[in-house]
């Protein structure tokens, strides 16, 4: 059983001048996420649920039947203004109806802070590794010696491959570093 704990790239706001994930490369991402969890036989997927990288993860995890959980820096509707109808694309529609999926099974976890800022959303990334360690882990609790839970982690980046310039917040950058930071595996998916 495979857990993976994901994060990545929003799509561009319109008249991005420096592009990270262009909103005409999202069937070419999908694939890739389609290939890398059936590669990886993934069985679960942990991330929260911002427009482009991750709501494409949850949807073909979604299609590919595996369970999901969703992390959620703070509540649900301010979440869904400032990371989902933002940007281009109909991801409004397809982040309400996902989060019902997964809240009606029991798998989404909104965190209790008032911040809407960097802290939160550095929060959210921690709580995505610490509930991919925690489902690996019950899952895999007669699993001994050199197999610990953390071998049934891999940490996907879906990205533009390079981070953010001197200054910028980098999000996906930051749980990269915690991925290899943990020791997971790490896979990458180009959003160019």
């Amino acid at each position: 059983m495979i857990v993976v704990a994901l994060a990545g790239r929003r799509i561009d706001a319109p008249n991005t001048q420096k592009p990270s994930f262009p909103l005409a490369n999202t069937e070419k991402v999908r694939r890739c996420i389609s290939e890398l969890f059936t590669k990886h036989k993934v069985s679960i997927l942990v991330c929260s649920a911002a427009c482009g990288a991750d709501l494409l993860a949850l949807e073909v995890a979604g299609e590919l039947g595996l369970r999901r959980r969703i992390v959620l820096p703070f509540e649900r509707d301010r979440f869904r203004e400032i990371s989902v109808t933002d940007r281009p694309g109909n991801w409004g529609a397809l982040f309400d109806l996902i989060c019902s999926e997964v809240e009606a099974a029991g798998d989404l976890v909104i965190l209790d802070t008032s911040d809407q800022d960097e802290a939160a959303f550095l929060a959210a990334n921690q709580a995505i590794i610490d509930e991919a360690q925690s489902l690996a882990s019950s899952t895999n609790d007669h699993i001994t010696g050199e197999n610990s839970f953390e071998d049934k982690i891999l940490a996907v980046i879906v990205w533009d491959g390079k981070p953010r310039g001197q200054g910028a917040a980098d999000m996906t950058a930051e749980f990269m570093q915690e991925g290899r930071r943990q020791g997971f595996p790490l896979a990458e998916i180009l959003t160019l």
